[in-house]
């Protein structure tokens, strides 16, 4: 399929920055701080990674030595899920397809984090139910919208807040699978709590209404985020285990920047983990989504939220900080992000569609412009295709 150069950004060569120091994240010694964030791609049928594509997809994208790539979030148990099409973590079939994608990690020289991923009300009610499963979410019959809840009275499974005895089960399950990770060769997990999804929703007074001790004040509705990250640190090590969180993001109809309590409900999240390192357990890295992007369907530029930032984390939490969000864009916005020492890079979108992205951000080369159409098609057309700069320049790219 014939690609072309993005007009849409003026590439800088960004080789002379600390984003291309080497810097330790956890047990990994990374060569450089461009860092692949999770990016969905519906390559899953049944929950299972495609054994033919996902390997290579992953291996591609791991070409330059000492990237830190993290996966497309994936479900670490039936009852986390609700898509048919993004992978799972608790059954061999689907442990033997990422053995394979590590290992093709791995021989590449790079590392990989798992993203678990729990979807609560953004799931599909009617694909749960024929699985036999709850439509979760922090509490009963505060939907996202009109559409999901006559999606979820038509499928007879109407929105569930979910039981404290239910929580303690997906604790269970958030260890057991990333233990699963790691025992087949990850080199890590990271916490999606971010991007209006389960544990978002706990986070987030505008889906959170309950009134017990994971509900109504601050420390209560970030409660079950924490209880996780304790579960998982006391499995695997805190330096195994990263978390994603969106403070401003709108996705799945989260408060973002119009809730005036929002900055003090992440500080207090970020203040509770920097309290657990100075215990000598310090997460890998905390994963920011950038304002600049609070909702992941909307194309690069739109919904941008100017009135807050993330800087607030860096005078609370003194680990690492991973930023993403429409930076591939914005070189000059990165030179600036880096000139802190703890701060990786996260290139999203631009990721899929040049496997050798670190390689153009260092010598300010130009991206290949993604085709949208192609992220959740099942083929490997705008999967596998996308060429490395030599071969674009060979193939005649132009902008």
């Amino acid at each position: 399929m014939p690609y072309k150069f993005t007009d849409r950004a003026k590439p800088q060569a960004l080789g002379d920055t600390n984003l291309f120091k080497p810097i330790k994240v956890g047990k990994l010694e990374l060569a450089h701080r461009v860092v692949m964030p999770p990016l969905t791609r519906m390559r899953a049928p049944n929950n299972v990674l495609s054994k033919e594509m996902a390997p290579e997809y992953y291996a591609q994208r791991a070409q330059r030595p000492g990237t830190l790539i993290i996966t497309e979030a994936s479900f670490p148990a039936p009852q986390f899920g609700g898509y048919d099409d993004a992978p799972g973590l608790w059954s061999k079939e689907q442990l033997d397809v990422w053995k394979e994608v590590f290992q093709r990690i791995h021989k590449e020289k790079s590392f990989v984090y798992v993203q678990l991923w729990n979807l609560g009300r953004q799931a599909d009610p009617a694909t749960l139910a024929k699985h036999g499963l709850r439509y979760d979410s922090a509490s009963d019959g505060v939907y996202m919208s009109k559409e999901q809840e006559e999606n979820a009275i038509k499928a007879k499974n109407p929105q569930h807040g979910v039981t404290k005895d239910e929580i303690k089960t997906y604790i269970k399950e958030y260890v057991k699978a990333s233990k699963n990770c790691v025992e087949t060769g990850a080199d890590g997990v990271e916490i999606h709590s971010a991007n209006g999804y389960l544990l978002n929703q706990f986070l987030d007074p505008i889906s959170n209404k309950r009134t017990d001790e994971y509900g109504g004040s601050i420390e209560n509705r970030a409660r079950f985020t924490l209880e996780v990250v304790d579960a998982v640190v006391e499995a695997l090590g805190a330096d195994r285990v990263g978390i994603r969180l969106s403070p401003y993001g709108t996705f799945g109809t989260m408060s973002g920047g119009s809730e005036p309590e929002i900055v003090a409900q992440y500080a207090y999240v970020v203040g509770e983990l920097e309290r657990r390192a100075k215990e000598g357990k310090r997460l890998a890295y905390i994963h920011l989504v950038e304002p600049r992007v609070t909702d992941p369907f909307l194309t690069e530029g739109e919904g941008v939220y100017t009135g807050g930032s993330n800087d607030f984390v860096y005078s609370i939490w003194k680990g690492v900080v991973i930023r993403a969000g429409d930076l591939a864009l914005h070189p000059e916005v990165v030179r600036e992000m880096v000139e802190d020492e703890r701060t990786l890079i996260g290139y999203g979108r631009y990721f899929i569609s040049n496997p050798d992205i670190v390689d153009r951000v260092e010598k300010g080369e130009p991206l290949t412009q993604y085709d949208r159409d192609t992220f959740y098609s099942p083929s490997e057309v705008g999967y596998l295709d996308y060429p490395n700069y030599a071969e674009c320049v060979k193939e005649g790219y132009t902008q």
